[in-house]
């Protein structure tokens, strides 16, 4: 069992995924280590979580085991450089997007630095995020199965190639923003058509949350339950009509597919 997990951030993300560990039981509160440049944060974290707390990395890096930078990809060199004199070849596991191992590498300049690249979603803040990890060479097996246990509590994770993260940014990273903008729609469609916005609000998120556990528990393709759902000449026919007459699926894909461009563009700057 690994005896420290240190957080470098302690922002929204850190926090989700030290909530997580602590709430499966995965570390204690004494276990885990967070470095925070801000005071406020700081107290607010030791404060809601008896974690133990930081201002520079520096302070507490060479005694744990394992390195979670959750830190924004702007200030990442500068982490990177702080990190470097006091690192002993500790697993690092980054969520920042945008950034590859080779990057991490570089700027760590130590051989071999066992590094996993992480790629969490906004449900991570309540525990119900889908994540995609991949790794480099210098990570074993039991430390790519360690960090797979460690998101899977604040949700799903799956190992990917690294070639692959940027599809995986544009399409669950970027695809909360998507489900929002959908669920947006519904409820002004809810209210067009005569339903106060409370009501339609209140309808729309309990219908997305059922469609989409009802095909998380069924193993059946979304298709099959959508033609469940619409009776030949009925009013979901109608409805699904307009949607593919616009090209409904068709702007969904070309989302995902320049959300996944733009990734790559940011990866090479």
């Amino acid at each position: 069992m690994i005896e420290q997990i240190g957080f470098i951030g302690g922002g929204q993300m850190g926090e989700a995924m030290l909530k997580g560990l602590l709430q499966a039981k995965t570390y204690p509160p004494e276990q885990i280590l967070v470095a925070e440049p801000v005071e406020t944060r700081r107290d607010y974290l030791k404060k809601t979580y008896q974690v133990q707390v930081a201002a520079r990395l520096e302070e507490f890096v060479e005694n744990i085991d394992i390195i979670v930078l959750a830190v924004k990809p702007q200030v990442m060199h500068q982490v990177l450089d702080s990190l470097q004199p006091v690192y002993r070849g500790q697993l690092i596991i980054t969520i920042a997007a945008g950034l590859p191992l080779a990057y991490y590498e570089q700027h760590l300049g130590h051989k071999p630095s066992p590094i996993i690249r992480a790629m969490p979603n906004m449900g991570a803040l309540i525990l119900q995020g889908a994540s995609a990890l991949c790794r480099n060479s210098a990570v074993s097996d039991k430390d790519l199965d360690l960090a797979l246990s460690l998101f899977a509590t604040i949700g799903s994770a799956a190992v990917v190639e690294e070639r692959l993260m940027d599809a995986v940014t544009g399409l669950s990273g970027s695809g909360p923003a998507y489900v929002f903008s959908f669920i947006e729609a519904l409820i002004e469609g809810g209210v067009k058509t005569g339903l106060s916005r409370a009501i339609a609000r209140d309808l729309v998120v309990q219908t997305v949350l059922g469609a989409a556990l009802t095909l998380k528990e069924s193993d059946t393709h979304p298709a099959v339950l959508r033609d469940a759902v619409t009776s030949p000449g009925g009013t979901t026919a109608s409805g699904l009509h307009v949607m593919e007459s616009f090209g409904f699926k068709g702007i969904i894909i070309d989302a995902v597919e320049a959300a996944c461009k733009r990734s790559e563009e940011l990866g090479e700057r």
